[in-house]
């Protein structure tokens, strides 16, 4: 055999091994774009369902369904931490919303989220800090919010609900 081409054949082989690891090379990287891509998507559902469901406790609040309010809470098994002590679980925490701000609407006043800021810690659990208004009624307040969102049943809901708030100031 010609040497000419006995030197040709070594070179084509290594040509044809440095091709196929920068396919390989190629073919990682694609499918770790693509997994960031479907991470990245998947957070923005997520922050929007944990959006829907504060928004929900919003309206539900303002028409006065205490009930509707507190299905954003994980039940009955929530934690509430205000004014410096841990409240009742679930239920207590309803009753309480019911005998100081049921009946009528001018007692109940209007409550509204804002800067609502959403940290996804896992798949099944995000941080959520906003500020909240309650204006009018017979206790204007406003104040910080801190809640961890579980999903639970494939459902976000509030396991745990810290609330920092003082009198509205008059305006």
């Amino acid at each position: 055999m010609d040497e000419s081409v006995t030197r040709k054949v070594p070179r084509l082989f290594n040509h044809w091994s440095h091709l196929r690891a920068v396919q390989r090379t190629l073919l990682a990287l694609a499918l770790l774009a693509s997994a960031s891509v479907a991470a990245a998507q998947t957070a923005a559902t997520d922050n929007a369902a944990i959006r829907r469901v504060i928004a929900d406790m919003e309206v539900a609040w303002n028409r006065g369904d205490f009930r509707g309010y507190m299905a954003g809470f994980l039940n009955p098994d929530v934690v509430f931490v205000s004014r410096g002590q841990f409240q009742r679980d679930w239920q207590g925490t309803l009753d309480h919303y019911v005998r100081d701000y049921g009946g009528d609407p001018a007692r109940r006043g209007e409550l509204h989220f804002r800067d609502i800021r959403i940290e996804m810690l896992s798949p099944d659990a995000a941080q959520l800090i906003s500020r909240y208004t309650l204006s009018g009624g017979e206790r204007p307040q406003e104040g910080i919010n801190t809640r961890l969102m579980r999903r639970v049943n494939g459902r976000w809901v509030i396991a745990l609900n810290h609330v920092s708030s003082r009198e509205a100031p008059t305006r």
